[in-house]
């Protein structure tokens, strides 16, 4: 007669293994997604290269371009580009793989609530990057190639220029998630709505403080950083009392149960 805590330890196993697998199947599908966005546009990396450098080239002096410091920058500059833009078009697909991986240990309750907010975050995540793209980038440099010493001329090294550009896409499109980490921290309970109201002002001083590390040292490129973020983060509260309407009055209706007692 077979011991039942040896099926029930080979059912665990199975159940483990069986994870591990679909898991290995959901990074392979996102991997190969990725890998054939990325083979057309490493062929177009060049040309690539140059629409994103184009906020900056319309802004240089008629007799001076872009520089290449490094004897393979040429090459490999344009080809990190294409890598990290077939990440960035090809993370719908991703998301969706890790969504499929997760969603069946959630409930129903929990799949309603949760795809909006992936369908959201996906959205905004590129809202940021279109907003640092067309409304911050051609002002910022604007200010930077006007601001510079007499006798020094502008020649920005390529490299440099896409590990900045990259930096602040990534940064401006993750500011962008604001009103989605704001839904969540009010939906798990760990901070209340009533809480992220009362402390607006402190939120607004980390705001700056966070623009000012994370963009140029000038106030414009800061202030078209900061704003967004607080507007998104006003946002995010009344979506909060919008989308959370139910739980949060059951959760005010047992704290005055247990206040009560």
């Amino acid at each position: 007669m077979s011991d039942p805590g040896d099926a029930r330890e080979n059912l665990a196993e199975g159940s483990l293994i069986s994870h591990l697998l679909e898991l290995r199947d959901r990074l392979v599908r996102a991997v190969i997604a990725i890998g054939v966005i990325f083979l057309p546009l490493a062929f177009f990396s060049n040309e690539l290269f140059t629409l994103v450098a184009q906020p900056l080239i319309s802004k240089l002096p008629a007799d001076t371009s872009m520089i290449a410091t490094s004897l393979i920058s040429p090459f490999m500059a344009p080809l990190k580009l294409a890598l990290m833009s077939s990440l960035f078009l090809a993370m719908p697909y991703v998301l969706y793989q890790i969504w499929a991986f997760v969603s069946p240990g959630l409930y129903r309750h929990e799949k309603r609530f949760a795809i909006p907010l992936l369908v959201s975050s996906i959205v905004l995540f590129y809202l940021g990057v279109a907003f640092a793209y067309f409304v911050v980038f051609p002002l910022m440099f604007n200010f930077l190639t006007s601001t510079g010493p007499v006798g020094v001329r502008m020649m920005t090294d390529i490299s440099s220029y896409l590990d900045f550009v990259l930096l602040l896409f990534m940064a401006f499109g993750i500011a962008f998630e604001i009103p989605v980490a704001t839904v969540l921290l009010a939906w798990t309970g760990l901070v209340k709505v009533e809480t992220m109201s009362s402390n607006r002002g402190y939120v607004l001083l980390g705001i700056f403080i966070i623009a000012a590390f994370l963009t140029p040292p000038d106030a414009i490129s800061q202030s078209f950083m900061a704003v967004p973020m607080y507007l998104l983060y006003e946002l995010g509260i009344i979506a909060s009392k919008f989308l959370l309407k139910e739980k949060l009055a059951e959760r005010r209706k047992e704290e005055q149960e247990s206040a009560g007692t």
